[in-house]
């Protein structure tokens, strides 16, 4: 699957998080420590929004049950068992740019 420009960097401050949409499917795109990750968007706890989340230490925090999970590898904090899906991101030419399935 090619990249698909889903936002511009300058649109993603550091140390945050920002929902994108390909189509009807939500993605988190998470900006911490110098770099992007692409997160699948939706908390498996309730279905949560992670995109309208907050980064806390590296780590994606679900808005509705605080649900933190690695911007980096998709695990949930308190169980690496349990994750959320990442997916190919680079950044260029000031785009951000996420291969989906």
């Amino acid at each position: 699957m090619p990249f698909l420009q889903v936002a511009k960097l300058s649109d993603i401050p550091e140390e945050s998080v920002r929902e994108v949409m390909v189509g009807a499917r939500p993605y988190a795109i998470c900006r911490s420590g110098g770099a992007v990750y692409a997160l699948d968007g939706v908390c498996p706890h309730s279905g949560g929004p992670l995109g309208e989340g907050q980064i806390h230490g590296g780590h994606v925090v679900c808005p509705y049950h605080l649900w933190e999970f690695d911007c980096r590898t998709g695990e949930y904090d308190l169980d690496a068992a349990r994750r959320v899906a990442t997916f190919d991101v680079k950044v260029e030419d000031g785009g951000v740019f996420l291969r989906v399935p």
